[in-house]
């Protein structure tokens, strides 16, 4: 039956009916009384950020890595317009995040008070929705609310906006099960039209390809085990988005690596060539799409999405089909395999012979150096020495990020989180202590930039304060690498403050947060400094000197095809044409 709260008390207790058990965030004076509450109960932990932008970056980090929301609280004013980044990444890569906010009492609003700001009209774009909460009786319903726009559909963030003296008032709270009809329910279930015409496609298909995103992750663990067995039984390359690494594994024998801007060469050159692209869970984004005129001539292409708005957008496709990975994906194997389970399994065997001559450009190939370290050298170390282990890797944005993508491998979703729509430097330290604050017991390693890193490196007392081991790997470079880059080969050489003159020393700084500071320069040290980092119990910054004027390769440059990619001087490099012939 409803009972009777303080707005404070509706809040906490809606919290708890949700299934939350930790919040990141940071008071102020607009949530006083709702931080009073969570002073008097056990149940939900608080974890004190930093920065509130360090709030909601925890939150994505904890979201991604159980498939849960994140949930954040912070104060109104500063605290609100703090959370904007972490609310629009989340908004991009479809993280579902509640992030409730203080606002000035409801007689205040509109008077420039102290703290005050339009946290609803600030937010409206950079959110799925949100709510300004006026009377202490809507306040439960409405909570209940916000977490069901954060799951259902395409997973995003959500802001509730609670006014001081509704936190005072007393109000009825209702359950979960209580509250009002949620009128919000994205179709989940594909259309049987569209679903047998993506059957007739894989029947056909000569020259196929599995592109797949987020959205296999994000619509959950059953969903990445009907694309294994889709792959598995169809035989069909498969490919990722960089959000999508993890939901077909690294180590299967039809994986071709990531796609896009940064991705490699055959898994561009098999969409270039492909006749059949089959979009699961990917929204055809420009980092992957390249120029789009020249995108994938002369494919078919059937796009499975949960979001309407995400089908057609930037590129027509010949099946449209609205629902839920997994549910749709379960549909379209049991047609398939009542119809016989068939492909073109001839024209298949041609099509992987010329994904292997692709895949004998050895794109990722690098000059080794016995007197710097490259940076490929130490993803290369770091991936062969956390290999088997419980391991789950953040990032921050730049080069060190498509490096990471390159040569870091993963077997399973939900280990890898990364700012992929936003490229939000600074997301990587906060992110790695929401992961391990959710996985207290796993490796968690954030690889970062230095100039990522010094964005959000404040939040390396809150992973001191809560006992978090993280490791905070960082390939410092002394630039901001993938500025640098597209400086050099697309502006002339003119570097234009890309890179730094003032970098603080990496090891007293950990060692003045109460964390252990390593510092390598030698290539033949590295092993053994890897090693004292996973060996050491506590949050590390690693700080890995590498060669500075390291490009990152493959790379697309901006306005061209898939097939017009720049590779490294050490690849085996050839020229392609768009029938697909390798010619050397």
């Amino acid at each position: 039956m409803p009972r009777e709260m303080t707005g404070a008390q509706i809040v906490v207790q809606a919290l708890k009916d949700q299934g939350v058990d930790t919040v990141f965030g940071y008071p102020g004076g607009a949530v006083l009384p709702i931080y009073d509450e969570i002073f008097k109960q056990n149940d939900i932990k608080h974890i004190l950020v930093r920065h509130e932008q360090g709030a909601t970056h925890a939150a994505e980090g904890y979201a991604r890595s159980t498939g849960k929301p994140g949930v954040v609280l912070v104060t109104s004013g500063p605290g609100a317009t703090n959370a904007v980044t972490g609310l629009t990444d989340a908004l991009m890569d479809s993280i579902p995040m509640i992030v409730l906010t203080g606002q000035v009492p409801t007689f205040l609003i509109g008077s420039d008070g102290f703290q005050e700001a339009d946290t609803v009209g600030i937010t409206r774009p950079c959110t799925k929705h949100n709510w300004l909460v006026k009377e202490t009786d809507h306040l439960a319903d409405t909570l209940h609310q916000a977490f069901h726009v954060a799951m259902a559909g395409r997973p995003g963030p959500v802001l509730v906006d609670i006014p001081k003296d509704v936190q005072f008032a007393t109000g009825m709270y209702n359950s979960p099960e209580e509250a009002e009809e949620l009128p919000y329910n994205p179709r989940r279930e594909p259309e049987d039209d569209a679903v047998m015409a993506m059957v007739e496609m894989i029947e056909t298909a000569e020259r196929p390809i599995l592109y797949t995103g987020g959205g296999v992750i994000n619509s959950g663990d059953r969903a990445s085990a009907l694309l294994r067995e889709l792959a598995e039984e169809t035989g069909f390359p498969v490919t990722s988005t960089l959000m999508g690494l993890g939901c077909y594994p690294a180590s299967g024998k039809l994986w071709l690596g990531m796609l896009g801007m940064h991705g490699m060469y055959e898994a561009n050159m098999a969409m270039h060539g492909c006749d059949a692209m089959f979009c699961i869970g990917a929204r055809f984004d420009d980092r992957i799409t390249g120029r789009l005129d020249a995108f994938s001539p002369g494919s078919k292409k059937a796009h499975i999405d949960i979001d309407p708005s995400s089908i057609n957008k930037n590129v027509h496709v010949d099946v449209p089909i609205l629902g839920d990975v997994a549910e749709t994906l379960e549909r379209v194997l049991a047609k398939w395999r009542a119809r016989g389970a068939q492909t073109r399994r001839d024209r298949l065997a041609g099509w992987w012979t010329q994904i292997e001559a692709w895949k004998a450009i050895k794109c990722l190939t690098y000059k080794p150096s016995k007197s710097v370290i490259k940076p490929q050298y130490a993803l290369e170390r770091l991936e062969a020495l956390t290999r088997g282990r419980d391991r789950y890797i953040t990032t921050e944005v730049g080069q060190h990020q498509m490096w990471a993508a390159q040569f870091l491998r993963f077997d399973e979703p939900k280990r890898w989180m990364t700012s992929g729509g936003l490229g939000t430097m600074g997301y990587g330290v906060p992110a790695s202590i929401g992961v391990q604050i959710a996985h207290p017991e796993a490796l968690v390693i954030n690889v970062a930039g230095e100039a990522s890193f010094m964005m959000t490196m404040q939040e390396l007392s809150c992973a001191v304060q809560y006992m978090a081991p993280v490791k905070q790997f960082i390939l410092n470079n002394e630039r901001l690498g993938m500025v640098r880059q597209w400086q050099q080969l697309l502006h002339g050489e003119r570097y234009s403050h890309s890179y730094s003159e003032a970098l603080p020393d990496f090891v007293k700084m950990a060692e003045a947060f109460g964390c252990k500071g390593i510092r390598c320069t030698d290539p033949a040290d590295l092993d053994d400094a890897i090693q004292e980092m996973l060996d050491y119990d506590g949050p590390v910054i690693f700080d890995c000197l590498v060669e500075k004027h390291e490009n990152c390769f493959p790379m697309i440059p901006s306005g061209k095809a898939h097939n017009e990619m720049l590779l490294g001087e050490a690849s085996t490099e050839g020229a392609i044409d768009v029938s697909g012939s390798v010619l050397v």
